[in-house]
Formats: structure tokens, C-alpha cells, sequence
């Protein structure tokens, strides 16, 4: 099976320019006038011995008006790299390309869903440019990570399109050891955390499923920078733009709604070494609130149709499925409330206010009348149109070759 991996990068303004209220966020994009981690990546690839494959780098900038200096950025790293594995630049030239092509055939309409903002939407790019190149599977890796094994593109292909137990395997989910060389989340337990009991969920679900045989089974979680998918996939079911992150497990859900279970691969590991989050700890659970109310309520809008399947929080567990039952909203009030009353103690009346801000967001977002899960069932068919017009040879290789990138 052809491959294609997929790495997006993330960059900010100059580190003395900062971030700016428009600018788009992100977790720790490089400023453009640091190194970043793109490079020590791209060194790691010395030790694949399976070298058979196409990588694509996505450019993703904070804000437009850095845009050009980050495709410059990006072009000089894989420059420097002198890589023996084709690798190309994707980035808003690229996009820019293909939304003109859309636009000249009569399809402008879909173009909103070949954006370079946010994480779904880049994950998006991730399986489009795979499918566009013709290729099988589409590898996405994130640009923080390190390659330890030599084996692991081996692994990565080696049950991907397979049946087992008489189900075909279409997505296959690795795991991230993390730079203590441990799979587990060793970080202490706040007494905020009393509700909101997150790392040691986590980790339960990852002594379950990593730590367990067999090697490969299904998983309620997947990371989205160690995950292969197979075309008859990703050319059905996308990742979803309006959840705000955790678009990796919010895939994983729309899938299972669809009927393709998400595997896990006990062997398909990689070390993920990120830099730290600079945002306060009220923000941070800001965004965990978010994903969980938004998979709640697709969850809950759920009917039922025919060709499709109910996904319940039990067939999550325990993560992420023990937030996304009756009681998630008393979950956030009393965590809030506790992490509110310890910034309180630390003089922090903003980040107090900010907890309190996070109640009135979760409450709101629940009771909106949003049907999340006919927004998705709306989406999946623009998604499947897109595919489904650059399935044609003689359109993806015009797009491709716009775009600079190789097409067999």
C-alpha cells in the first residue's frame, strides 16, 4: 500500500512580537524566530529502515500576515534536512491553488472545507493531501514528536486494511511515550481534580488498552499524532470543525457512528516530547470543558437511522466516557468551584472570575439548540462529495501538480 505521512507545524509571531488578541491559538506554536521541533524530527527519520513512503508538511501560521514568512520558515528546514524520503511543503500557496481550481469548477461551495485553521481542519489536510497524492493510507505524526523505532512504519502498515475477528481494520491508533519513557500520565493530582478526575481516568484507560493484550484491539481514545487511517475511511467520515480540539477522539466517535471502530496498536509508540503550555490552568480546563459538552450533546442529538449505529458513553470507557454522561455539568460546577477558591487563596481574582466564566460557558453550550449530530450527518455528505470528486486521477494529478506535489 502507498503511504503518505502527514506533519502539520504550527508558528506564532517573533517571541518578542507575541500573541495577539486575533491571532489564532494553538497549544505551543514555534515563534518564527526559534527553531521549533520540526527539525529534530525530521533528523529522527535517519533511523526508519522503511523509507517507502511520501511526507508532507503542512504550514500552519497563527495569523495571515505571517503567512509567507512561514512558508519561507518551513521551506529552509526541509531544506536543511536533506532528506532521503520525498518530502514536500503544503501550506496556504498550496491551499490557495486548489480553492482556485474549486472555484473555476463550479465547486466553491466546498472549499470551506479545505482550510488551514484549527485542528480539524488541518487534520482534515491530513487525510485530503494522502487521497489527492493516491494514496492507501494516510500516516499523521505531529511535529513534536521523535521517531525511536526503526520498525515503526512497518508497524504502522502492518494491520492497517486487514480483518480481524471478521472486522476490517481502518484506523489504527499508536500512543505517545512521553519523555519520562513512560506511556502513563505522571502528573499530580490538584485537589481541584476531586471532580474532575482526568489524569487518573486517562490512565486507567491506558493501563487498559496499552498495557494489555492482545496487540491490537479497539480503543474509546486515539491521539491524533500517532494515527494511521485507510482511504475507505477518511474519504467517508471527517474530522469535525466545530469542536474546538480534541478533534482526535471526536473522529474516533463520528466513526463509530458510521461503523468503523478505531484500533489500538500496543507496539506503534513514539516519543512525544512537547513544549510546556504557557496558558493558566482555568483556560486549559476551559478547553477540556468544550470538547466534552460538544461530544455530549452530538451524543445525545443522536437517531436512529439506518446504515448508521448509536454510540453510547459505556462503549467510551473509561475515556473519554466517563465525561460525557448525565452528570458532566455538576462535574464542571464543583471543579470550578474548588479551582476558583484555590486561585482565590493565590490573590488570582481573574483566573477565579475565568472558573466562574467556565460554569456559565458549559451551561450555555448544553442548553443550546444545536443539533450536533445533524450538523455531522450535514458535513459527512459535503466531506464525501469533496473525496469523491478528487477520486478522479486526471483531477488529482491537475491539483497535485498546481500544488508542486507528486502524483504516480
Amino acid at each position: 500500500m502507498k503511504a503518505t505521512m502527514v506533519i502539520p507545524s504550527y508558528w506564532g509571531r517573533r517571541k518578542d512580537d507575541g500573541w495577539q488578541p486575533m491571532d489564532s491559538v494553538y497549544d505551543h506554536p514555534t515563534p518564527l524566530d526559534e527553531e521549533g521541533t520540526l527539525g529534530r524530527l525530521l533528523d529522527s527519520f535517519s533511523i526508519l529502515q522503511n523509507t517507502n513512503f511520501n511526507c508532507v508538511i503542512l504550514g500552519v501560521a497563527t495569523s495571515e500576515d505571517i503567512r509567507e514568512a512561514v512558508e519561507q520558515k518551513l521551506s529552509s528546514i526541509i531544506q536543511d534536512a536533506k532528506l532521503e524520503i520525498p518530502t514536500y511543503l503544503y501550506s496556504y500557496s498550496q491551499q490557495q491553488n486548489i480553492h482556485r481550481h474549486l472555484t473555476q469548477n463550479g465547486l466553491d461551495e466546498l472549499n470551506v472545507l479545505i482550510q488551514l485553521n484549527g485542528y480539524s481542519n488541518v487534520r482534515n489536510q491530513c487525510v485530503l493531501l494522502p487521497h489527492i497524492l493516491g494514496s492507501d493510507i494516510a500516516v499523521l505524526i505531529d511535529d513534536d514528536e521523535i521517531f525511536e523505532d526503526p520498525c515503526f512504519m512497518d508497524k504502522a502498515q502492518e494491520y492497517i486494511g486487514q480483518t480481524v475477528d471478521g472486522e476490517r481494520i481502518l484506523a489504527v491508533a499508536g500512543y505517545y511515550i512521553n519523555p519520562d519513557n513512560d506511556f502513563l500520565l505522571n502528573r499530580g493530582i490538584e485537589p481541584w481534580m476531586t471532580y474532575w478526575n482526568k489524569i487518573d481516568c486517562m490512565n486507567r484507560a491506558f493501563r487498559k488498552i496499552i498495557s494489555k493484550t492482545p496487540r491490537v484491539k479497539a480503543t474509546p481514545f486515539a491521539f491524533g499524532g500517532n494515527m494511521v487511517i485507510h482511504r475507505d475511511l477518511f474519504t467517508r467520515v471527517p474530522f469535525d470543525p466545530s469542536i474546538p480540539r480534541g478533534e482526535d477522539i471526536d473522529f474516533l466517535i463520528n466513526a463509530l457512528m458510521f461503523g468503523y471502530r478505531t484500533y489500538l496498536d500496543n507496539q506503534l509508540s513514539i516519543k512525544h516530547d512537547a513544549p510546556p503550555k504557557a496558558y493558566p490552568v482555568w483556560r486549559r480546563l476551559r478547553e477540556d470543558i468544550l470538547r466534552f459538552v460538544f461530544e455530549k450533546k452530538k451524543l445525545d442529538a443522536q437517531v436512529d437511522i439506518s446504515g448508521l449505529s448509536r454510540v453510547f458513553p459505556e462503549d467510551l470507557d473509561p475515556y473519554p466516557g466517563e465525561f460525557l454522561r448525565g452528570d458532566l455539568e455538576e462535574k464542571i460546577f464543583r471543579s470550578n468551584q474548588m479551582l476558583a477558591v484555590e486561585l482565590l487563596s493565590q490573590d488570582d481574582k481573574d483566573g477565579a472570575m475565568e472558573c466562574l466564566h467556565n460554569i456559565a460557558l458549559a451551561h450555555d453550550n448544553l442548553q443550546s439548540k444545536t443539533d450536533l449530530f445533524q450538523q455531522l450527518l450535514k458535513l459527512q455528505k459535503k466531506w464525501t462529495n469533496l473525496m469523491d470528486y478528487f477520486s478522479s486521477d486526471d483531477t488529482a494529478r491537475e491539483v497535485t501538480a498546481a500544488c508542486g506535489l507528486p502524483r504516480e
